[in-house]
């Protein structure tokens, strides 16, 4: 299965490690940097998966936020502890939310119709 993974991650010393965090990001799949610390990648590995693989190249302080969005999944290290509960209590509301309203059927209608685009 492929995954659509947005990856940003933050390092305290790029001088240190940040050639081995890129290289271990363009590891994963075909890959597109959107900026300095923001990626896309299409890759065969799960957001857990993709954000362990790049903690492995990373110093102990710095941090990953990884979004699967094909099977909204997310996986981090290091983010602040609020965050991180934040996240956790968010993630799915908007979603359960909408659910009942035919949005999502909305959202997935116009998301094939930009994949034939």
């Amino acid at each position: 299965m492929a995954n659509n993974l947005h990856i940003t991650y933050s390092l305290n010393a790029p001088a240190q490690n940040q050639e081995a965090v890129i290289q271990q990001i363009k590891n994963l799949g075909n890959w597109g940097r959107i900026n300095e610390v923001c990626w896309y990648v299409k890759s065969r590995h799960t957001a857990r998966q993709a954000a362990d693989a790049i903690r492995a190249v990373m110093k102990p302080k710095d941090s990953i936020y990884v979004v699967d969005s094909a099977n909204n999944q997310a996986a981090w290290h290091n983010i602040p502890d609020e965050v991180s509960a934040l996240i956790r209590d968010q993630w799915n509301k908007y979603a359960e939310a909408s659910a009942s309203s035919g949005f999502m059927a909305q959202q997935q209608k116009y998301i094939d119709e930009l994949a034939h685009y």
